[in-house]
């Protein structure tokens, strides 16, 4: 029985791991088709969602599964209950990159933000893109230095989601009201998606160290 127990925890960890891939696909394929308006690219986007949700409900019910069968304790216990929450994280993350998708369906063929914003909303989704790529690295291997590197990237994009803000209520800013909704609505989502990336990560640090550092969702 402990051997199978095992083998479902590493299941757990597997599909984390799964999940978290076609998350960092999603929200590479979302950035491009926001910065290139290609809306081919935005409805694989739009479509795709589906199936982080159904793997990430998949998850949810292993994991449940588990809690009633094996009732777990102390790391076992940790494991799974995390994975519940990382798995909702996952899913909101790849919410939001269909959100990002959406706004690039909805303004084709022109660009989603001004170009005065486009170099801004570049860097933007460079960085959310790195997250999504160092978090299936950090949850193949908890190496804990992936997670510290995660919320420095998150620290950088919080700074360009203030600069988005700045920019749309400042005097000098000629968009229309449009334009600026699109911004603050994908200057939003682009800081989101790392926020919830940082939660992932403090969860991961937690397993392989014990520290707990509060999250700030």
């Amino acid at each position: 029985m402990r051997e199978v127990f095992q083998q479902e925890l590493r299941e757990v960890q597997d599909r984390l791991v799964e999940i978290s891939t076609l998350v960092a696909m999603s929200i590479e394929n979302a950035t491009r088709a926001f910065n290139e308006s290609d809306v081919t690219l935005a409805e694989t986007v739009i479509a795709d969602d589906d199936k982080i949700d159904a793997a990430a409900l998949a998850l949810d019910e292993l994991a449940i599964n588990i809690l009633a069968r094996q009732q777990p304790v102390a790391r076992d216990l940790r494991i799974v209950v995390s994975a519940l929450r990382i798995s909702a994280s996952l899913e909101r993350m790849g919410d939001l990159a269909e959100h990002i998708a959406q706004l690039a369906r909805y303004r084709f063929p022109d660009k989603v933000v001004p170009k005065s914003l486009r170099s801004t909303f570049a860097e933007l989704g460079a960085l959310d893109v790195a997250i999504a790529r160092k978090l299936v690295e950090l949850l193949t291997t908890e190496d804990v230095r992936l997670a510290e590197e995660i919320r420095n990237d998150d620290d950088k994009i919080d700074a360009l989601h203030l600069s988005v803000f700045d920019k749309v209520l400042g005097e000098t800013w000629k968009g229309a009201a449009v334009d600026t909704v699109d911004a603050t609505l994908a200057s939003r989502y682009h800081e989101r998606f790392a926020d919830h990336a940082v939660y992932i990560a403090k969860k991961v640090q937690y397993l392989a160290t014990g520290d707990w550092v509060a999250p700030e969702l």
